[in-house]
């Protein structure tokens, strides 16, 4: 019998109660098949966690997690710590020290779920964004000096190695190609103002597409991107870009899909050799945190992701189905999709209907 270990870091403001409602949708298809078995480690990391140690994780966190099969994380932040303390205390160390480079954001228009954008029928937008994960902009590369006086200067460095920057649009070109629906791979950049990052990034970006004749392939300037990912949101297929800017655009394509509260992010560590980890991307969304509204399925979306990366490809499938069920049939929906239903009164009903395959 298939057995995992999962480790469940909830974090901070409704990272709890979402992940409760994961786990509750993996127990359910573990369940129902018979023959799959999760076993969850909970760690109490997060904003807590810093209020009574001073660090947001453990020094040895990176080694407890290393005999986990997969990671599950719901989400960090708090309103009296400052973001860039949490971010990168917890989430960004378990990135880069457990090598995650790729990092897969699938945004879909599904049945029952209206789209602010106008005559946008379910399916139009389906798109794909890999993430580069690990460096880029979001290095830990810079400093102040001369700090507190007039003269303070602050420097922060956007790191671009070929490893990196190749491995993550390689990972677009290959995911286009198994994809087989538009064959289509957009770089995003900003390389008309920064002239030697972005700039190397479309260079690496051309040396990989020449090996990929069959994939059509185009290159946009961020602002552009965004402009089109709002009016034209239909002519993307895998969109790749670097840290921050596919940080930014994933934002944009959940809320044209209709909600933060369907946005999954999967952190993949391509060699296997450390855990890979799987959450919702909407953040500790601190203005519901204990109101017990937050919507579970991203959360539940991720566990699908996490799924299908430990090569449970028909549980993962149930899950996705269920999912989609549900959006379709929309008798029970959150707030954020229009209706009045509970976390949990969601979660419930993704077991139901997990229990009815």
């Amino acid at each position: 019998m298939p057995s995992y270990t999962i480790a469940a870091i909830a974090g901070d403001g409704i990272g709890p109660e979402v992940i409760a409602e994961g786990k509750k949708a993996l127990e359910a298809v573990a369940a129902s098949r018979g023959d799959l078995e999760f076993h969850f480690t909970d760690l109490p990391w997060g904003s807590d966690f810093y209020r009574e140690t001073g660090m947001m994780m453990p020094q040895d966190g990176l080694q407890r997690l290393m005999p986990h099969d997969a990671i599950l994380f719901g989400a960090v932040g708090d309103p009296n710590i400052p973001d860039h303390v949490t971010l990168h205390g917890l989430i960004l160390p378990i990135r880069r020290g457990m090598d995650q480079g790729v990092c897969f954001r699938p945004s879909y228009l599904y049945q029952g779920v209206s789209s602010p954008l106008a005559g946008k029928a379910p399916g139009d937008i389906d798109m794909v964004v890999f993430r580069e994960n690990t460096e880029g902009e979001y290095a830990p590369m810079g400093g102040r000096l001369y700090p507190g006086t007039p003269h303070e200067v602050a420097v922060q460095a956007g790191v671009f190695t070929r490893h990196g920057t190749e491995r993550i649009i390689r990972a677009a070109f290959e995911y286009a190609q198994k994809r087989n629906k538009k064959r289509k791979v957009t770089s995003v950049t900003k390389s008309n103002a920064q002239a030697f990052s972005m700039v190397f990034w479309d260079e690496v970006f051309r040396d990989v597409a020449a090996e990929y004749p069959d994939i059509e392939t185009e290159s946009l300037l961020v602002d552009r991107a965004c402009m089109d990912f709002i009016r034209w949101p239909e002519s993307f297929d895998v969109v790749v870009a670097s840290n921050l800017f596919a940080d930014i655009l994933t934002d944009i394509a959940a809320i044209i899909t209709g909600s933060m509260g369907l946005a999954a992010s999967a952190n993949i560590n391509p060699t296997r050799e450390f855990p890979s980890m799987f959450e919702p991307v909407h953040g500790a969304a601190f203005d519901i945190t204990g109101k017990g509204i937050a919507n579970p399925l991203a959360t539940v979306l991720a566990c699908s992701l996490m799924l299908e990366h430990l090569g449970e490809t028909e549980a993962a499938t149930s899950l996705d189905r269920a999912v989609q069920t549900c959006l379709e049939q929309g008798t029970v929906k959150t707030p954020d999709l229009g209706g009045t239903a509970s976390t949990s009164a969601m979660g419930d009903e993704v077991v139901r209907l997990v229990q009815q395959r």
